[in-house]
C-alpha cells in the first residue's frame, strides 16, 4: 500500500492522517476477505497493488473541519476507496485492460465475469459499511453511483448530434471523476460533524479539484516523456480516447503550421507506431497544450476561491496545497 502524501502537510496533521490512514487500509482489508478463496483472492488484488488513498485522504483531511474522530470517518474513507476499486474493475473489462497499478489486471488473471462480479462484491461491501452511516450517506453515495454510471454510459455512446464534443467530454470528466472526488470530501466534513456551510464548500472544492487532477493526468499523457502519468506517454492517443488537448485542436483552439495534418491523424487509427509517434510530436508543440494548462489552473485556482472561504485551519492549507500541486505536476 502507497499512502504517501504527495505534497506538504503541517507536522501534526500530517501524523494524524497517516494514523488514520493506517486504521483505513485496516478496515479496507478486512473488509474484502470472505469466505470463497478466489473472491476473496480477487477482491485483494487491487488493494494489495496499492494505489495513493486519494479518496480516503481527502475524507481525512475534510474531517478536520469538524471532528476527525468521528466514528463515521474511517468507514466513509474505505466506502468512497471500495467504490473507487470497484469501478477499477469494471473499466479493465469495458477497456480490455492487461495491467493495473504495474500488476496484471484482474480480467486477464481471471476472467471478464470474475472481475466483474469482483467489481460487484466490492460495491456491495461499500453498501454494507454504509448502512451504518445514516440515510444520508446513503442518499449520497446512491446519487454518487448514479453520476458515475452515467459519465461511464456517455463516454461510451459519445456526444449525441449537435452537442460540442468539448462539453460532453468536460460532463463526462465531471461524473467519472469529479463526483467520488466531491462525494470524499462532502463525507469527511459531513460526518465529522462540519456545518453545512461548510459541507457545501468543500464538497465543491473538491469536485473542482478531481476536474483539475485528470486534466493533469490528461496533459500528463501526451507531454510526460517517461511513465510519470502512470502509463505509457501517448496512451490516450493510441488508444483512440480524446482529452481535452485533443478537443481543442479539433476545436480549431490555437494553431499551427501542421494544423491540418494533426487534425487529420487525430481522427485515424494511431495503433501504427510511426503515425502515432508523429501525432504524438505535433500535439506536444501544438498551442492547445498551452491552453490546456491554462483550463486545468482555471479549475485549481476555482477550487482555491472555494477553500479560501473556510476557516483558516491546516487542513484548509492542505486543501490549498493539493491545488498547488495539482498545477505543479504538469510543470
Amino acid at each position: 500500500m502507497s499512502s504517501a502524501v504527495p505534497f506538504g502537510l503541517p507536522d501534526g496533521l500530517a501524523s494524524d492522517v497517516r494514523e488514520r490512514l493506517a486504521a483505513v487500509e485496516e478496515l479496507l482489508l478486512s473488509s474484502v476477505r470472505g469466505e470463497d478463496p478466489l473472491l476473496s483472492e480477487a477482491s485483494k488484488h487491487l488493494v494489495d497493488a496499492g494505489g495513493k488513498r486519494f479518496r480516503p485522504m481527502l475524507v481525512l483531511l475534510a474531517s478536520h473541519f469538524g471532528s476527525p474522530d468521528a466514528p463515521g470517518v474511517v468507514p466513509a474513507a474505505v466506502v468512497v476507496e471500495l467504490t473507487h476499486l470497484a469501478t477499477l474493475y469494471h473499466d479493465d473489462v469495458m477497456d480490455e485492460a492487461t495491467v493495473r497499478r504495474g500488476q496484471e489486471s484482474a480480467n486477464s488473471r481471471w476472467t471478464n465475469t470474475v472481475a466483474i462480479l469482483t467489481g460487484d462484491y466490492l460495491f456491495a461491501r461499500a453498501s454494507d459499511l454504509l448502512a451504518d452511516l445514516g440515510p444520508e450517506a446513503v442518499r449520497i453515495q446512491a446519487r454518487a453511483f448514479a453520476r458515475l454510471v452515467r459519465g461511464q454510459i456517455q463516454e461510451t455512446v459519445g456526444p449525441a448530434e449537435g452537442v460540442d464534443p468539448l462539453k460532453h467530454y468536460l460532463s463526462v470528466m465531471a461524473d467519472k471523476t469529479g463526483s467520488l472526488i466531491a462525494v470524499s470530501g462532502q463525507f469527511g466534513a459531513l460526518l465529522a460533524g462540519a456545518s453545512p456551510a461548510v459541507v457545501d464548500t468543500i464538497t465543491s472544492a473538491c469536485e473542482k479539484i478531481g476536474i483539475a487532477f485528470q486534466l493533469s493526468d490528461d496533459i500528463l499523457d501526451i507531454a510526460s516523456e517517461t511513465e510519470e502519468s502512470g502509463k505509457t506517454p501517448g496512451t490516450d492517443l493510441r488508444e483512440g480516447i480524446r482529452t481535452l488537448p485533443m478537443h481543442l485542436v479539433l476545436e480549431g483552439v490555437g494553431s499551427g503550421p501542421d494544423d491540418e495534418r494533426l487534425r487529420e491523424l487525430l481522427v485515424t487509427d494511431l495503433t501504427d507506431d510511426a503515425l502515432h509517434a508523429e501525432a504524438l510530436a505535433l500535439l506536444r508543440a501544438h498551442p492547445a497544450m498551452d491552453r490546456a494548462r491554462a483550463d486545468m489552473r482555471s479549475w485549481a485556482e476555482d477550487a482555491r476561491a472555494d477553500l479560501l472561504t473556510l476557516p483558516d485551519i491546516p487542513a484548509r492549507d492542505a486543501f490549498i496545497g493539493l491545488c498547488d500541486y495539482v498545477v505543479s505536476r504538469t510543470g
